[in-house]
Formats: structure tokens, C-alpha cells, sequence
């Protein structure tokens, strides 16, 4: 899997698998981005989040993501955390959300 930063209607894939989100992801794309990732063997997407204008973005793109695999016979649950991280020096608190295809 890999990590994919949305942001400005732009996919950059990098080597891991964490969507990073921003206030400025396009729904349409993380949605899809989603989409894609639970339909894979692992079928679990993390997505890190700092801002309420992100995880705004991040929670409209788990809604529609949902229903892009509804008519695979799939649903999508979303378990949220809190972690810490360090952005130019400052330590500030981000959330962690994992998302999983059931059915």
C-alpha cells in the first residue's frame, strides 16, 4: 500500500499507507482513494488528520467512499484516535482514523 497525500486535486503516492488529509483534499479524490485501498487484500485505510477543516474533509470523503463499495454488498466502519506529532517543533495533537471494509 501506499501513502497518499490529497490535497489541491492532486494524488502524490509515497511508501506507506497513510492518507494524509488536509482542509484542502478534494472529497471526490480521498473518497476514491479510500475506495481503492479497502477493495485491496488489506482492506484498511489510516488517515491522519490535523484541523477541524480536515477531519471535516476526511469524515465527507468516509460518507461518500461508503457509498462507492455499497454496491459491492460492502459497508465501511471508521474506529477514531488521538495521537501526537511534531510540526516544526511544536507538538500537536492530530487524529488517527482507521477505516475497514466489512461485508
Amino acid at each position: 500500500m501506499s501513502i497518499v497525500h490529497v490535497s489541491h486535486g492532486k494524488k502524490v503516492v509515497s511508501e506507506s499507507k497513510i492518507l494524509k488529509v488536509s482542509a484542502k483534499s478534494k472529497v471526490s479524490f480521498l473518497a476514491g482513494a479510500i475506495a481503492s485501498t479497502v477493495n485491496t487484500k488489506d482492506r484498511t485505510v489510516e488517515m491522519h488528520v490535523i484541523g477541524a477543516g480536515a477531519v471535516n474533509q476526511a469524515v465527507k470523503a468516509i460518507a461518500v467512499a461508503r457509498g462507492l463499495v455499497a454496491p459491492n454488498g460492502q459497508s465501511l466502519i471508521c474506529a477514531p484516535s488521538f495521537f501526537d506529532i511534531v510540526i516544526d517543533g511544536q507538538e500537536r495533537t492530530a487524529m488517527k482514523l482507521i477505516v475497514e471494509s466489512i461485508g
